[in-house]
């Protein structure tokens, strides 16, 4: 199915000539998703810098019955903001709607449209000595719309929470153009449904989100950061768990970081140095966000890393002295992804299961992917506070990608089941899109299913606010 000439015209018409691409240099930076699975085609990327013209942009797909793909940044794992390959759709790009539209100190809120870079709006923050916590590898490039429209997570999830629970309030234009404008500061609006959390997490299969207000925190007045060495994952949770108690839950990150991925990382990354002295099998990464008494913080956590190794739990550790310290012991964490990939193939999951049981799922996992694939480098990493790992396998040495990546249905099929046997998540941040639909369906109850599939039915009856993603 093409668009028809007329429809692309009066489309372009709405965002004038400054708000639209159509040429195939211009357009190819949209068909391509972050991970390069997917390629598809387009005939118009719109760019509106309202959400007047977004309103009417979707107004008249809605009544043309035009497929609508928002994308953001285009930093989606999961390949969610991908046109079909059959040129039907139309791209519709926030980047020019990064307005902070308000900012209040004193109510602790920003807002933002949707364009915003994640960075631009850590930034506002700043600039009026307030903090905006959501943290990326990708927020110099990532927008809020997308950060909203997949509930982004992150590494200070443990303290902050996901996106969802960042969010006061939204504006949301939808499928047939009309607008809700929900963006009121409040913490207490007891008034009925709670219509946000629909498009937070909903990937823009039910609207076009053009702009939140969010929470602010108090900026910590430094970062206490530490590079653990821990006996084990086990001894990893035990550490978590007194550290909240002994901080009164100021642990602002949590990452579990195994001895291959530091190997990867200095083998591909420049400029990486090993954390410390000797080699670990496991590592922690972990930070605290201080109020104004450094010494103290410091001293109660020395003091407690010490009594951690008097009980086995550690056998090293390391205190970022510097700024500079402190960045290098956040580029091993931060480029494990980039390493991995140099390395070659690899089968990546995004799962989580409770804090408490991911040391019997590590263990458990390990031993069953052996079976499977018995020299797979297997590199568990990630936010281990909130209970998500990045549960990867990197090909053999000896085999080819081609040769590795033809076990990645079994691969996955092993991981994803065991999952849901601990009772936790296929996708803990990532999102669906399109390269995890089939396992929605096999993992998520009918019956949510059902729920979801009314809910897109009653706001999309016609189906065409990103087609072919989540459901």
């Amino acid at each position: 199915m093409t668009i028809a000439t007329d429809v692309l015209d009066r489309l372009r018409g709405i965002v004038g000539p400054a708000g639209y691409l159509d040429q195939p240099l211009d357009l190819e930076p949209y068909l391509v998703d972050h991970r390069g699975l997917y390629h598809g085609a387009t005939p118009l990327v719109l760019r509106p810098d309202t959400t007047l013209q977004v309103s009417s942009i979707t107004r008249l797909c809605h009544e043309t019955g035009t497929g609508v793909v928002p994308v953001g940044g285009n930093t989606s794992y999961c390949a969610g903001a991908t046109p079909d390959a059959d040129g039907s759709q139309i791209v519709l790009s926030l980047a020019r709607m990064r307005r902070i539209r308000a900012i209040d100190p004193s109510n602790y809120t920003v807002t933002a449209e949707a364009g915003c870079v994640l960075a631009e709006v850590q930034a506002a923050a700043a600039a009026v000595d307030r903090l905006f916590p959501l943290s990326l590898g990708s927020e110099g490039s990532c927008q809020l719309g997308g950060n909203l429209s997949t509930n982004a997570g992150g590494t200070a999830v443990l303290r902050y929470g996901m996106m969802r629970d960042l969010v006061l309030g939204l504006e949301v234009v939808l499928p047939d153009g009309r607008v809700l404008d929900a963006l009121k500061p409040l913490r207490k609006d007891n008034t009925g449904y709670d219509l946000r959390d629909l498009f937070i997490g909903a990937e823009g299969t039910l609207g076009v989100i053009t702009a939140a207000t969010c929470k602010l925190y108090s900026r910590p007045a430094g970062m206490l950061t530490a590079f653990v060495a821990v006996r084990d994952p086990q001894a990893a949770v035990t550490l978590l768990s007194r550290l909240r108690s002994y901080t009164s839950d100021a642990i602002t990150t949590f990452e579990l970081v195994p001895r291959i991925a530091i190997d990867l990382v200095l083998a591909h990354i420049e400029a990486a140095a090993d954390p410390l002295d000797a080699r670990h099998d496991w590592y922690v990464l972990l930070e605290i966000g201080m109020g104004r008494h450094e010494a103290a913080v410091r001293d109660a956590l020395e003091s407690e890393l010490a009594d951690a190794m008097q009980d086995g739990l550690i056998a090293d550790a390391a205190i970022a002295a510097s700024e500079a310290q402190r960045e290098s012991f956040w580029r091993l964490r931060e480029t494990i992804p980039e390493a991995q990939r140099r390395e070659g193939a690899s089968v990546k999951h995004d799962i989580s299961v409770t804090t408490s049981e991911l040391p019997h799922f590590i263990a458990e996992a390990q031993g069953a992917l052996a079976q499977l694939v018995p020299d797979g480098r297997i590199v568990a990493y990630g936010h281990l506070g909130d209970g998500n790992l990045h549960f990867n396998i990197s090909r053999p040495a000896h085999a080819t990608d081609a040769e590795f990546l033809e076990l990645a249905p079994r691969l996955q099929r092993l991981v994803h089941d065991l999952v849901a046997r601990y009772g936790g998540s296929f996708s803990a941040e990532h999102g669906i899109g399109r390269v995890k639909r089939e396992e929605l369906l096999r993992y998520k109850s009918p019956v949510a299913i059902e729920l979801m599939r009314s809910i897109k039915q009653a706001l999309d009856p016609k189906g065409i606010m990103n087609p072919g993603k989540l459901l």
